[in-house]
Parts: structure tokens; C-alpha cells; sequence
């Protein structure tokens, strides 16, 4: 508990600046940018028509919604690896402001997942013009929307904690986490409904080991085809993220104070 009681007094302490950096973050993505903030909407479409052509004419897909099914997919892997590929190398990246200030080092990602967030929202604004478009139906299921959300953070908050620290130390971790990613990518069903076209135990394995996957379909099920979502697989995986956020958390406090002497 002594841990979990220093982070929420860092967090409260820590949270404005946490702001503040991910607004400034946020402006020099587009500084000197002729499209300025356009881009951050330009991308997620960009993946979206891509996919969408590419599995859904050349490979005749007939996902019902299949547009919004895979903007959904791309939103959260995207919301996702950008949390575990920019965790591992947070604490390297910023070296200058931790060998002259103290900052806890959890802050960091605070505030990097901030703007990941941010492009999620924006994301998550471009699918409701969809599928308002497309005549998706509306319904209450909808507002599971945000437990699902909560869930996909705190894993991938808990997650990013533990590559934090270990980046500092395992130079070849970036490569290995990017090979790792790759392969999950293809096993999460961004662009395919694993329910539908895998059988069998490894629908079983993929849909209930893979987080993403989980998560990504349970998206899909409240958004798009107006189904409850699995409460007990939703508790299971917060549980799981809420464990590896506090190792991630007891990890740095008892190795932050040296972080500066490594880097």
C-alpha cells in the first residue's frame, strides 16, 4: 500500500505538469505543418480506406459495418502500441530533464499516454460521423464504452511501466518489443473478425489471451452489433493490468533514484 499511496500523492502533485507537457507535445507535432491539426485526422483515415480496400474489395470481406470494424481495430492497436513503443525507451528519451530535476518517472508516461488519448478521441469522433453515415444503430450498450476504455489503459499503462524500466537498462529491448508487436498485430484481428473466421481453441486463445484482441472485439460488440460485453473477461484483464501496473510502479520507486546514473 505505501507504493500505491505515493502514487496517488505524485499523481495529484504531478498532474498538471503532466498536462502541460502532453499539450506541448501536441504542438510540435504540427508546428511548421501546412495541414496543422488536419493530421491527426488524416492518419487514422489514411489506415482506415487502406485496409478497408485492401481486405474488404480485393479480399471481398463481408464484415457487416466493415468500415467502422476496422477503424475500431486500427484506433485501439493503435492507442496501444504507441503506449508500449513509447514506454521503452521514456526514461532515455528524456534524459536532460531527469538528470536536473526530479520527476517521478511514471509522470512520463502519464503524460504521453495523455496525447495517445487524445488521438484515440479523435479517432473514436471520426467513427460516430460514420456511423452515422453508414446508419449504425445507437443504442445504450454504448456507454460500456467507457469501462472498456478504462481496462485498455490500465493494461497498457501496466504494461508500459515495467518496458519503462527495463528499457533503461536492455539496450535491444525496442527491437525485441517491436517484433513482439508485430506479431501481435496480426493475431488481434484488426482487420478480420476472429470470432467468425477462427475456430476452435485458437479462437479461444486468441480472444482470451491476447488483450488486445479481447479488447478490440469487445469494442466491436457494444459500437457495432448492439451485444453486451464480457463483464467477467473485462474484470479479469483489469485485475491482470491492475497487478502489473503496481509491479510496474514498485519497480520504479525502488529504482528511479539510480536511473540517472545509468543513462
Amino acid at each position: 500500500m505505501k507504493d500505491i499511496t505515493k502514487f496517488i500523492k505524485n499523481l495529484k502533485l504531478y498532474f498538471k505538469y503532466a498536462i502541460r507537457s502532453a499539450k506541448a507535445e501536441l504542438k510540435s507535432e504540427i508546428t511548421d505543418s501546412y495541414l496543422n491539426w488536419l493530421w491527426w485526422i488524416i492518419e487514422p483515415l489514411s489506415f482506415m480506406l487502406i485496409y478497408a480496400f485492401v481486405f474488404g474489395y480485393v479480399f471481398k470481406n463481408t464484415e457487416q459495418y466493415f468500415i467502422p470494424f476496422v477503424l475500431i481495430g486500427i484506433t485501439v492497436w493503435e492507442f496501444f502500441s504507441r503506449m508500449i513503443n513509447g514506454s521503452v525507451k521514456l526514461v532515455l528519451n528524456n534524459k536532460d530533464l531527469i538528470t536536473k530535476v526530479y520527476i517521478p518517472k511514471y509522470v512520463l508516461l502519464l503524460s504521453k499516454s495523455l496525447t495517445y488519448l487524445f488521438k484515440l478521441f479523435i479517432s473514436f469522433g471520426i467513427l460516430v460521423i460514420i456511423m452515422i453515415f453508414l446508419n449504425v444503430p445507437f443504442t445504450l450498450k454504448m456507454l460500456y464504452f467507457i469501462p472498456i476504455l478504462f481496462t485498455l489503459y490500465v493494461i497498457s499503462f501496466g504494461i508500459g511501466l515495467i518496458l519503462m524500466h527495463y528499457g533503461v537498462y536492455i539496450q535491444d529491448l525496442s527491437n525485441l518489443t517491436n517484433i513482439v508487436l508485430r506479431c501481435v498485430f496480426y493475431l488481434s484481428g484488426v482487420f478480420y473478425n476472429i470470432s467468425t473466421r477462427i475456430e476452435g481453441i485458437i479462437q479461444v486463445f486468441l480472444l482470451q489471451v491476447n488483450p488486445v484482441a479481447f479488447l478490440m472485439n469487445e469494442f466491436r460488440k457494444i459500437l457495432i452489433y448492439n451485444t453486451t460485453p464480457s463483464f467477467e473477461g473485462l474484470l479479469f484483464w483489469l485485475a491482470i493490468g491492475s497487478v502489473l501496473t503496481y509491479i510496474g510502479i514498485h519497480i520504479i520507486h525502488e529504482n528511479e533514484n539510480s536511473y540517472a546514473k545509468v543513462i
